[in-house]
C-alpha cells in the first residue's frame, strides 16, 4: 500500500504517526486482497487557525473504486480514530457489494412449516 500523509499548520507529527500506524496495520488486514502496488492511501491532516478543531481526511484508491473520509474533533487522535474507522466500514461495505453479498441475503424470513 502506497501511503502519503501531509499535515497544514501542525507541529507534533509522532503521536499522530503512532496512532495511524495502529489503524494502518487493520486497514491493511482487510485489504489484503488487493495488489499492494495498486493500493493508495492518500491522507491530510490540518488544523483550523482560528479554533482549536483538527480535521484529518482519508482518500483510499482501490482497483475497483475511491473511497472518502473525514474525521474531525478537538483531539488529534479523536479524528485520526473517525476517519480510520469511517473508511474501514466503507471498505467493508464495498468488499460485500463486490461479492455480491445482497443477493445471498434472504428477503424475507422463511416461514414455519407445520411437521
Amino acid at each position: 500500500m502506497k501511503i502519503a500523509i501531509s499535515y497544514k499548520h501542525l507541529e507534533m507529527r509522532e503521536p499522530v504517526e503512532i496512532e495511524m500506524k495502529r489503524y494502518l496495520s487493520k486497514l491493511a488486514k482487510l485489504l489484503k486482497r488487493y495488489s499492494p502496488d495498486l493500493v493508495q492511501l492518500h491522507g491530510s491532516l490540518e488544523k483550523r487557525p482560528r479554533k482549536a478543531e483538527y480535521i484529518f481526511s482519508l482518500n483510499l484508491s482501490l482497483p475497483t473504486g475511491s473511497l472518502y473520509a473525514t474525521g474531525t474533533g478537538a483531539d488529534v487522535r479523536l479524528c485520526v480514530k473517525h476517519a480510520f474507522a469511517e473508511i474501514e466500514g466503507q471498505v467493508k461495505k464495498h468488499q460485500s457489494l463486490l461479492r455480491r453479498d445482497y443477493q445471498w441475503k434472504r428477503k424475507r424470513p422463511r416461514s414455519a412449516v407445520p411437521a
